[in-house]
């Protein structure tokens, strides 16, 4: 009885110092996963996704786990319910990051990206090379789903004719990875369009829908922007065919495979289920492959151990492979080695396993009410809709910053802010958009990101040179942020 005198006596100020403490607490999981993870792209670098990533969100998890024990908030029951319901929920997803793997493939050794490549480069100009560069490497990405595919593949060949023509590096990386980002963040077959859209449960026609109302000024303005340099450089016309021919060498080009992108576009245009529209397209690139580029398909089973005297296997097997496994050949060329590298489906398991990992810290800070605490504090800082979207939008460019991976940024992201725009009667494609805005097409940009890794490599340009000339990437945050300021296309729902 004395002891509820006392805490009653003193409540309001005892209330206040513990809920502030458990505030603080509630930081401990998601510093210890920015540590863990700033140790692993330091130590393994672009490798950090196969594993070590994915590790160091399992080890935050336990953390958050034995954080809500020093709480008082651990139920196991609870725990495993939120987990099991948080990768339930992005099934769909994972199965249609599978789909991108072999589309990744099929599309590839059926000779369809090549042909895109072949004839496009043809049509490039000097005075227009920067604006060309970033229309193609656009075009290619919405396609392909891939802005990583895009430049390692079209965006290696655009940098060494840029070089030829004498054109800065910098200006000519950045004309790359403007339309590579601005082609992955509106393809339903990009990883990150699909992801955004799941974890905000925005259907993804939907989502990227709504997402041009700031993609295609962002883009229209850096394509301007890219327009007035071209005009401005002292360029000469590139005598480099080199590439083009060990394509035709490599590949059998024709027009007749662009059918395969134009039926898919249609499909697309008409609102298939985004898993249909995969599943066919890879199944008529892989019937593609087998009766077009028949020799690179058996060059593929051959390295897989098939027999050559079994025609019927070999195309088989080939094919298969191309679905399911990384492909390489040897051309002897080194650039056409890296364009006809793929993953296939087995390529896309560790982004599949970083998301199962992520969901699971996902649910544990979540069920523990960690995330529920940091939300909280986050609101202090938020008054309108355009407070809202810059704070989703930096929280992005934190994540990628902080956590150097557009994954986790946009699952994170997403997770932290979804309650919030529920509470508040936003749309959840708002969100989703912001999310895009704000962390897809900032990773890049971030040296030890791992899309900053991956790129100034793959390129041969620092990151650091290229960032000023990113132009799509560095003013898409700040679109997503006018056009909410403004007001357009935004919609609240009126709870009765």
């Amino acid at each position: 009885m004395a002891e509820s005198r006392i805490l009653t006596t003193f409540e309001p100020s005892k209330v206040k110092k513990q809920h502030k403490m458990k505030r603080y607490l509630s930081l401990i999981p998601f510093v210890a996963l920015i540590a863990l993870i700033s140790i692993c792209v330091s130590v393994f670098g672009t490798n950090a996704l196969e594993g070590a990533t994915q590790v160091s969100l399992l080890i935050a998890s336990a953390i958050c786990v034995f954080t809500g024990y020093l709480m008082g908030r651990v139920e196991w029951d609870a725990l495993e319910r939120e987990m099991t319901d948080k990768i339930a929920s992005c099934m769909p997803s994972i199965i249609i990051l599978l789909l991108i793997g072999a589309i990744g493939g099929t599309w590839m050794v059926s000779g369809i990206v090549p042909t895109m490549i072949y004839y496009g480069v043809q049509v490039l100009r000097p005075e227009w090379f920067l604006v060309s560069s970033s229309l193609f490497c656009a075009l290619v990405s919405v396609m392909v789903g891939s802005s990583w595919t895009t430049v390692a593949t079209i965006g290696v060949a655009l940098m060494g004719i840029g070089r030829a023509l004498g054109i800065d590096e910098g200006w000519v990386a950045g004309s790359i990875i403007t339309g590579a980002y601005f082609g992955d963040k509106l393809s339903p077959l990009s990883d990150t369009t699909v992801l955004a859209s799941s974890v905000s449960g925005t259907p993804l026609f939907t989502h990227i829908k709504y997402m041009m109302r700031t993609t295609l000024p962002t883009f229209a303005l850096s394509l301007l922007i890219f327009a007035v340099a071209g005009l401005l450089l002292d360029v000469e016309p590139s005598q480099d065919v080199t590439f083009l021919n060990e394509l035709r060498q490599t590949f059998a080009i024709s027009p007749w495979l662009l059918l395969v992108p134009i039926v898919t576009g249609v499909m697309i245009a008409r609102r298939w289920p985004a898993m249909v529209v995969l599943f066919i397209a890879a199944l008529m690139a892989a019937i593609v492959a087998a009766v077009w580029q028949p020799q690179l398909v058996a060059q593929i089973a051959a390295k897989g151990g098939a027999s050559p005297h079994n025609t019927a296997t070999a195309v088989y097997e080939g094919v298969m492979r191309v679905v399911y496994a990384p492909t390489q050949l040897d051309t002897g060329s080194p650039m056409i080695d890296t364009l006809v590298h793929t993953g296939g489906m087995a390529g896309m398991m560790p982004t599949v396993w970083l998301i199962i990992c992520a969901q699971v810290f996902g649910g544990v800070v979540t069920a523990t009410g960690v995330l529920h605490d940091l939300m909280s504090m986050m609101l202090h800082f938020v008054r309108g809709t355009a407070s809202l979207v810059a704070s989703t939008a930096l929280t992005g460019i934190f994540c990628n910053i902080a956590l150097a991976d557009q994954y986790l940024s946009i699952i994170l992201t997403s997770s932290v802010y979804k309650d919030i725009y529920d509470d508040r009667g936003y749309e959840s494609r708002l969100l989703s958009r912001t999310c895009e805005d704000g962390a897809t097409v900032t990773s890049v940009l971030v040296p030890w990101n791992t899309c900053g890794l991956v790129q100034s490599t793959v390129l041969g340009v620092a990151t650091l040179t290229y960032l000023p000339y990113c132009f799509f990437n560095l003013l898409s945050p700040v679109t997503s942020v006018v056009v909410a300021a403004t007001g357009w296309g935004i919609k609240k729902r009126h709870n009765h």
